[in-house]
Order: structure tokens, then C-alpha cells, then sequence
């Protein structure tokens, strides 16, 4: 998220550096329309090396729209622990660690336990879900990413009846990490998001391990993330190790860092606009122009409105 304040043109209005550097391309070509993500952008290779997935069966929650190109969604990230221009990260994370790993789960749980990795990738089947991907900042992508509902890990810690929300916190390792510190990039670690109980337990939240049939890059928070298809992206937190199932509201890292700008909720409402900009329309990477409408809960009204029934969506925002 942007912390800077807005001259002449929002941050919304941004084109992707990689886009801008490439132009080109875009002007001796047949229409945008036709161009694909490594077409358009400077042709590289993935950070890490990666590991194919397998067996991964094809899920009904996937939207049929476009999937946008790899070279895209490895390359225009936001990941402050690893630099907050959206380049950084698949640069900067490049050597990150990531075996061992654990996920410690606990709190208000009959049966606290840490999962490895391993235990993690095999906890349930593999699926293929072909989200929509929304940033607070006005663009989306179309990603096939790779796991299963959350709800699977969180049933076999029993919440118990004090559980009210779920609380993520990810990796923090400045030996790792140089560049997360307050003063550098902005925002306090480690970051935490949270969700409450029944938005966590809900089918769509997704346990992410991988995308692309691969396994995830470092730079796009492997090598296990939260992916909550309905929210602005911030709220899927990257390289996860802590989850805790709380009574009370958690605290999450934007929403401390700017209360007024990123609500706890942050659900994707084309009517409540961001107070520096609009919110109606998005930029669809890799398109130069915000011009594409932005859906209601992402598109996932139908499943996912209950969830918020009575509420007042702009306050809680």
C-alpha cells in the first residue's frame, strides 16, 4: 500500500515500471487486448527455482476469466520485507529460506499444534483456484493459485467456544529481511492480519501453497500464504508462521498504520472509495488503464454477502 501523499495523479493512476519500460512493445503491436504478460514484459525467470504440484484437481470455486501471465504476478508484488517498490521483492527475495518451516496454531483451540510444511501440503487435497485478485491500489490480476479451504487446517485444532476471529502473523527475519523495518518501508513488524471465525472458516478462504502448478515464489509469500478472494490483497498475509484463534478483534498492520485508510474488514466495494481515491474501477494488469469495473466483494457476492448481513459496509470498511 502507498503511504505517500497523492500529487497531480493518484497512485491508482500508476502504470507498472515494468509496463512503462516496455512501452514499445505496446505501441508496435496489434491492441493491448492481444498482447499476454511476457509478451508485454521483459522476459525473466522466476526468482527460486520451483517445484511442480501434483496430483491438484481443478476447483468449482475458479472464475473463468483470463489468468494473468506469470511474468506479471512474480514481478509486481507487494511484499514490504523485501522493498516497497513493486519490483523489489522478486529481487530482493530471492535467497529467502524457506525449509524448514512451521505453522504454530493456537489460542483458543482444543488442540494447539505446529505443522510442518510437509504435514501442511499434505493435510488435504490439492486444488487449482482461479481467483480474483484485488489491490487496495486500484489494479487486479487473475491468479491460479494452489491449496485447499483454511477451514480444513482450522477443524483439526477444534476451535473452541471462545474463538471469535483468527489472527496471521508472518515470517520476520531481519537477517533475511534487512530492509523490514519501520523506518524503511513504513508500516510495523512482523505483519498481522486477521479475519474473523466465520469469514476464515468460510470455503473461499484459501491456504496457499502454490500457483502456476508450481510451488509458491518467495516474492509472492511462499511458501504458505492466506488468499482471501473477496478482500483487498493486503489482507492475504504471506509467508505465514503464526495463527491464532482470538476472542477479540485482532490488530492488523495497515489498519494500525492508517485506520482512516484500511479498515479491518476491507472488502472490495466498488461504492466506498478509498479517501485518496476512487474505487469503482481497476486496472487489470497487465492493461495500461483503469478501466475495468470493479465487481462487488470481488465478484464472490453470491457466495460470500451473507456473510456481512445487516452490516453497514461503510463502516465497516
Amino acid at each position: 500500500m502507498l503511504i505517500r501523499k497523492p500529487g497531480d495523479l493518484g497512485p491508482e493512476d500508476i502504470t507498472p515500471r515494468t509496463v512503462y519500460l516496455n512501452r514499445r512493445k505496446f505501441l508496435a503491436s496489434a491492441p493491448a487486448a492481444f498482447l499476454t504478460a511476457r509478451e508485454l514484459l521483459s522476459p525473466r525467470g522466476r526468482a527460486v527455482a520451483a517445484s511442480k504440484l501434483s496430483p491438484v484437481a481443478k476447483s468449482p470455486f475458479s472464475t473463468t476469466e483470463p489468468i494473468t501471465g506469470p511474468d506479471v504476478v512474480t514481478h509486481y508484488n507487494n511484499f514490504y520485507e523485501f522493498g516497497t517498490s513493486k519490483d523489489e521483492p522478486a529481487r530482493n527475495a530471492q535467497n529467502f529460506r524457506t525449509s524448514p518451516w512451521t505453522v504454530s496454531v493456537e489460542g483458543d483451540v482444543a488442540k494447539p499444534r505446529k505443522f510442518s510444511l510437509d504435514e501442511i501440503l499434505k493435510l488435504a487435497p490439492l486444488e487449482e483456484r482461479i481467483y480474483r485478485h484485488r489491490c487496495v491500489e486500484g489494479w487486479s490480476i487473475v491468479v491460479p493459485w494452489i491449496g485447499y479451504s483454511l477451514s480444513a487446517l482450522l477443524n483439526l485444532v477444534q476451535p473452541t467456544a471462545k474463538a471469535k476471529y483468527v489472527a496471521f502473523e508472518s515470517d520476520w527475519d531481519l537477517r533475511q529481511m534487512p530492509l523490514a523495518r519501520p523506518d524503511t518501508a513504513g508500516i510495523g513488524f512482523p505483519y498481522v492480519e486477521g479475519l474473523r471465525l466465520d469469514e476464515a472458516m468460510h470455503p473461499l478462504a484459501l491456504l496457499c501453497v502454490g500457483m502456476y502448478g508450481e510451488t509458491l515464489p518467495p516474492q509472492d509469500g511462499a511458501p504458505v500464504r492466506l488468499v482471501v478472494p473477496w478482500k483487498y490483497g493486503f489482507k492475504s498475509a504471506k509467508s505465514l508462521v503464526k495463527i491464532k484463534l482470538v476472542s477479540s478483534q485482532p490488530p492488523t498492520t495497515w489498519n494500525m498504520a492508517s485506520a482512516r485508510e484500511y479498515g479491518f474488514y476491507s472488502n472490495v466495494n466498488p461504492e466506498v472509495d478509498h479517501p485518496r481515491w476512487s474505487q469503482a474501477k481497476e486496472q487489470r494488469l497487465p492493461s495500461f488503464f483503469k478501466n475495468h469495473p470493479t465487481q462487488m466483494f470481488n465478484g464472490y457476492a453470491n457466495q460470500v454477502a451473507g456473510l456481512y448481513s445487516g452490516m453497514d459496509l461503510r463502516k465497516y470498511y
